[in-house]
């Protein structure tokens, strides 16, 4: 799955990166080659040089989705045997803040019960980090702690603490027991509070650390679960399909400088506490002040401190929990956008890996890469203004335009070459799976094909709306608006028709403008709009719908084998928290302590 020397991983990168730039630059020449039909100006070379940039960043994400491909028919990592005997003690770490404490504490008992079946519980000890700071909340995370010690007998492995100040927020509390406790552990297992794993996979992942001495953080691929909107359903499927195969390209390219995604991750605490202490950066937010995405940063001062950083997608059984509608989505990129974005303070720092540069910027063009989109659109309704342009749309109603010397060809081969980028990796993954056997898991190879194109029309129908959120998060960075760092909502997502218009008049807003414009300006880019404006105008009723539960006919779409063959944690998380549940009393706190067994 890894190429063994420097040498065959410069090859694997320079196989990815110069087919991506070839067909950036191949964009970007072709229509400066129909824009110069009706004589070039330096409009044309904006717009070439933004569709290009645009290309560019397409074709490295489908370049992923090949490679990944490639990647599952090589050779793969040395097993590990699974009764090879675990030396060190792993602290597994829960941060939380303002958190339902008996969905967290549950997911906690049910780890800790998939760890005790294998005869491991005592080699694992668990430390739940809060930074609450509502009192109530605060209050009934000490009594839920107190049920989970009562079931668990989780005394003297089990431990709680509030910070008084959450400095440095997750980062920060994280930092704080490493330098409070971390001498007293080997490992150190970093969740969320929504994340949940199989004590095997846990296992599995201290025997792989165990094995390579160099290693210093594992990161696993969390797969979402427990999604019920047609939004979290969607994001489900695409986390449990797609992304184990982008994910194995990024994995091949990755070297020494792999990823680390802030949780569902195990570290070495050696390596961890003595590379990844992180810099309060000069100035005020939003570029300054506490790291916002550190976990990028803390995989990058391990490379540079010659630690190795993995991804090892093969892991199963570790899994989170997503948003379940646009806006909650839409709010927690905002955060990751100012961090991302942030990072152009720390690219240049002294001593880093090149890769590890190289994934810094691709942080940064996650969020800026769709604005040239949206700028070389805005250019081309302008262009008129600037240029007496030739009609390309002689007919009425004609879809297709008609460029000067024959350039008709050029065009549309441009516009099919941008959408293959798009959902070319995507039905190639879907085929993969159908020859391989993999989409009985998600119910056969029929179902994955419809699946993949409804997923597919329904990502295209929100994608408008997402890069406006978007283009709005990275102007309020650029225009030193602090985000900061709102709470996740978790449970039901369901929007109702007032709060989708008040988060989305805006963009509805921008489409109506959009449209009107072009029909001013340049009729003839009309049609060709209408995908991107339409969504943006119905942008309240995508949002509404899309966060209510899926019916029975869509739910069935999304089929994903954390549903139809659930790991035992799943099923244990599932019986403690319908217990815990049922015995609240009416302020939330478990009406009784007791013992309890599940099978």
């Amino acid at each position: 799955m890894r190429p063994r020397d420097g040498l065959s991983l410069l090859a694997v990168r320079l196989a990815a990166l110069l087919p991506t730039l070839g067909l950036g630059i191949g964009a970007a020449l072709l229509f400066l080659q129909f824009g110069a039909a009706d004589g070039l100006d330096r409009l044309d070379i904006l717009r070439a040089g933004l569709i290009g940039i645009s290309t560019l960043w397409l074709a490295w994400g489908a370049m992923q989705g090949l490679l990944g491909l490639l990647a599952v028919h090589l050779e793969g990592l040395p097993p590990v045997g699974s009764d090879a005997p675990i030396r060190g003690r792993t602290a597994i770490l829960v941060p939380v803040c303002n958190e339902d404490p008996a969905e967290t504490l549950s997911r906690v008992a049910a780890i800790d019960l998939s760890l005790d079946a294998l005869g491991l519980s005592q080699q694992f000890h668990f430390a739940i980090l809060s930074d609450t700071r509502n009192e109530e909340v605060a209050r009934q995370e000490e009594i839920w702690f107190a049920r989970l010690l009562a079931e668990r007998g989780g005394a003297g492995r089990m431990f709680y603490r509030r910070r008084t100040v959450n400095t440095g927020k997750k980062a920060g509390n994280i930092e704080d027991f490493f330098q409070r406790s971390g001498a007293a552990y080997d490992y150190a297992l970093i969740l969320d509070a929504d994340s949940l794993m199989e004590g095997a996979t846990i296992a599995e992942m201290v025997r792989r650390m165990e094995a390579d001495p160099e290693l210093g953080l594992l990161q696993t691929l969390p797969k979402i679960i427990k999604a019920r909107s047609r939004f979290g359903r969607a994001m489900q499927f695409a986390a449990s399909f797609y992304s184990p195969i982008f994910a194995r390209g990024q994995g091949l390219m990755q070297g020494r400088c792999g990823p680390f995604w802030g949780h569902n991750a195990l570290v070495r605490v050696r390596a961890f506490a003595e590379s990844c202490g992180l810099p309060v950066l000069s100035g005020n937010p939003p570029f300054g002040g506490h790291v916002l995405s550190h976990d990028y940063v803390e995989a990058a001062l391990l490379a540079r401190a010659g630690w190795r950083v993995r991804v090892d997608p093969d892991l199963e059984g570790s899994f989170e929990e997503g948003p379940e509608n646009i806006i909650d989505y839409a709010k927690r990129d905002r955060r990751w956008c100012q961090g991302n974005l942030q990072h152009c303070r720390i690219i240049g720092a002294p001593g880093l890996r090149g890769w590890s540069r190289f994934v810094f910027l691709q942080g940064i063009l996650a969020y800026i890469a769709p604005l040239f989109w949206l700028m070389f659109m805005m250019a081309s309704v302008v262009q008129p203004l600037f240029q007496h342009a030739p009609n390309y749309f002689p007919e009425p109603y004609q879809l297709f335009p008609v460029f000067p010397s024959n350039e008709t060809s050029k065009a549309i081969g441009l516009a099919i070459g941008v959408l293959g980028l798009l959902i070319l990796p995507k039905l190639a993954i879907a085929a993969h799976a159908a020859m391989t056997g993999r989409a009985r898991a998600f119910g056969g190879p029929g179902r994955v094909f419809l699946t993949t194109l409804w997923e597919l029309a329904a990502s295209s129908v929100m994608a408008p709306i997402m890069l406006m959120f978007q283009t709005r998060s990275v102007l309020q960075v650029l225009m030193g608006i602090d985000g900061g760092w709102p709470p996740n909502r978790r449970g039901d997502g369901t929007l109702g028709w007032g709060a989708a218009w008040t988060a989305s008049r805006w963009i509805v807003l921008c489409g109506v403008l959009g449209l009107f414009t072009a029909s001013r300006l340049a009729p003839e880019l009309v049609l060709w709009l209408l995908p991107v404006c339409i969504p943006m105008i119905l942008a309240p009723v995508v949002i509404t719908l899309s966060s209510r539960p899926c019916g029975a006919w869509s739910g069935d779409a999304f089929i994903v084998p954390s549903e139809t063959d659930p790991d035992r944690v799943i099923l244990y998380q599932r019986q403690i928290l319908d217990q815990w549940t049922s015995a609240r009393d009416s302020r939330g706190a478990p009406a009784a302590l007791g013992t309890a067994s599940y099978a």
